[in-house]
């Protein structure tokens, strides 16, 4: 690193040589972090002079939240700086009376969710990772989570937002009105654009009334057919009480369990199994409403069998299900997708999928489960060992899960972003004139191109 860029930069705290390389690249590649240096900002005006100062000297800045994301958007070479926030990790204020909560970007998700539970507010956004992914990569990211049917993207959750652009300016729209159309709305560019135009520091997100009653349940059903016959009922039933609505296909489901040595709640013989859940702020007042949600549907047999959750410990378990794939991983290579679609395309895209990895490998396996509730479905494809050698392999794989899309307006990522990793793929979910429109707005908001260079397409 330049002396002069040392010199401005001076009393920022930062990581160089041994420290750097100590460090895994994501949670996904544990192989050692490359960067001339990680620069570990406590402030935006901190953020601000990195920013200024690698911008006039022409240095890539790669942007670290909890390097949890899934579509390859943190590594960086040996000559990149980092920018890291995970020392920008304060609460401000939990206000239970606007029912917001102003945040800096590098707090915990999970840290900011039990923080609100004890002032008796509710955070909706929840996803797996919650124990290191941070707000501002949630925010960058528009993460989405389980609780989506209800909630919305975390894009539905700010109201405001503090940005440091590329050269070191401050954009700060700090605002806590749900109603404010005066102008075009700024934060809307950076939320879900993965740094790539600016890099996010402090927000203001709103909060619910604290959650005081779920019900949960596991119900096995026989065929697509019924799944989605169940959902239209849920949500006719239901409404804005049903919160999750998350479809496991059957291989799945035995994986999981099997994998995990848990005791299955349900027989593992049965194709697809669906995790319905409500929230209440009230005791009791779902109940009725889903218990005669679970009747109507036994009763036409929509769902062949169930179960319901008599404690939080059992609600847990069925969760554990659905969110703990780690059995899935075990058996290199598997590739993990994020994909989303019309819910009536669902079981025919699946189909071909299917078919097209049998073609590349007779061993080859797919393992699905999804936010059916709002369209989204995760794929795990394990190509089988006949199949080429990465990264044709890898290559060959995409093409089986992502080409089908084209054909029923799907999206290559529901809510993990593009990347570096599905670059090649957006032209699948955006058209030329919507890829150019973003070219445009990088290039005018990033001429120098400094931001998380390579991520979301190349200039």
């Amino acid at each position: 690193m330049s002396d002069a860029l040392m010199e401005v930069l001076s009393g920022i705290d930062r990581l160089e040589g041994a420290e750097v390389s100590a460090r895994a690249t994501s949670y996904w590649d544990a192989s050692p972090m490359e960067a001339e240096a990680i620069y570990l900002p406590r402030s935006t005006a901190d953020v601000s002079r990195i920013l200024a100062a690698c911008n006039d000297a022409g240095r890539k800045v790669v942007v670290h939240g909890g390097r949890t994301g899934c579509a390859d958007g943190v590594a960086s070479n040996a000559g990149d700086i980092v920018l890291s926030l995970e020392k920008m990790n304060a609460i401000e204020e939990i206000d239970p009376i606007g029912h917001v909560a102003v945040v800096e970007a590098g707090v915990i998700l999970e840290t900011l969710q039990d923080a609100v539970a004890d002032a008796g507010l509710f955070l909706p956004m929840d996803l797996g990772a919650r124990g290191s992914c941070t707000i501002g990569g949630n925010i960058a990211t528009n993460a989405g989570g389980v609780n989506v049917i209800r909630y919305g993207m975390m894009r539905n959750l700010v109201l405001g937002l503090e940005v440091v652009l590329p050269d070191g300016r401050v954009l700060s729209s700090m605002k806590r009105m749900l109603k404010d159309n005066a102008g075009y709305d700024l934060k809307q560019l950076f939320i879900g654009s993965e740094g790539t135009l600016g890099v996010v520091t402090r927000a203001i997100v709103k909060l619910e009334p604290a959650v005081s009653q779920r019900e949960t349940a596991l119900a096995a059903l026989s065929s697509y057919a019924d799944v989605t016959a169940l959902l239209s009922l849920a949500k006719a039933r239901l409404g804005a009480a049903l919160t999750s609505f998350e479809l496991m296909w059957g291989d799945y489901y035995r994986a999981v369990c099997d994998g995990l040595g848990l005791r299955a709640p349900l027989d593992r013989a049965h194709p697809f199994y669906v995790l319905i859940e409500t929230e209440a702020n009230a005791q009791g007042a779902n109940s009725e409403a889903f218990m005669a949600l679970l009747e109507e549907a036994m009763t036409s047999s929509v769902v062949k069998d169930g179960v319901i959750a008599q404690s939080e410990q059992e609600r847990r378990e069925i969760w554990r299900i659905r969110d703990d794939f780690e059995p899935i991983l075990r058996e290199k290579p598997v590739y993990l997708f994020d994909v989303s679609m019309p819910v009536t395309d669902m079981d025919g895209y699946i189909d071909k999928v299917r078919r097209a990895l049998t073609v590349l490998a007779d061993d080859a396996v797919l393992h699905v489960f999804g936010h059916i509730g709002d369209g989204n479905l995760h794929l795990f494809a394990h190509p089988g060992k006949g199949a080429a050698a990465a990264p044709e392999r890898r290559r060959a794989v995409e093409e089986c899960v992502y080409e089908p899309l084209r054909h029923i307006e799907g999206s290559v990522s529901a809510e993990h972003g593009i990347g570096r990793e599905k670059k090649e793929w957006l032209s699948v979910s955006r058209s030329e004139d919507e890829i150019a429109m973003m070219k445009m707005l990088k290039k005018s908001i990033d001429p120098n191109n400094i931001l998380n260079p390579g991520v979301v397409f190349d200039l």
